[in-house]
């Protein structure tokens, strides 16, 4: 670290990404564009490492980099006055979401659960088959259908 700030290298050390990560960050609008030392080396702010480890966190709940990006934009634009209540807003539409995809992993793990229980082992023999538990037997009902499990 020099008294200016992070090379590259370091900061994405200390926020445990790459330096590619931060370019990009960078075009996207994450990460203001560094100043530059006298031989020409990106400098960023010591504040930096906390925005990427924001950043970083953020993904992992399951935000886009678009979401983020709004997020932090409605943060700058907040900052000071009331407490902005966007995170709120959309940390509650993402608990939602997240719900309803383990809702439907559940189904899928319950399903696939059942089928390894009934034996099935050939698709196309579960499809004719009237006890299959997967979901495209239902598809078949037209068909000729095996009455036995």
């Amino acid at each position: 670290m020099t008294d200016a700030g992070l090379r590259s290298g370091q900061l994405a050390d200390a926020a445990g990404v790459n330096v590619q990560t931060l370019r990009y960050y960078e075009r996207r609008g994450l990460l203001t564009s560094p100043q530059r030392s006298p031989g020409g080396h990106r400098l960023y702010p010591v504040e930096s490492v906390t925005l990427l480890r924001v950043i970083k966190t953020a993904q992992r709940l399951g935000f886009t980099l678009n979401e983020v990006a709004d997020l932090l934009d409605t943060g700058r634009h907040h900052h000071g006055s009331r407490p902005d209540t966007g995170l709120q807003t959309r940390a509650g539409e993402k608990l939602v979401e997240v719900e309803q995809k383990l809702a439907d992993l559940t189904v899928i793990r319950d399903t696939l659960r059942a089928a390894i229980s009934a034996g099935c082992d050939d698709l196309i023999a579960c499809a004719g088959s009237s006890c299959c538990p997967l979901p495209f037997a239902e598809l078949a009902e037209g068909d000729d259908r095996a009455d036995h499990c």
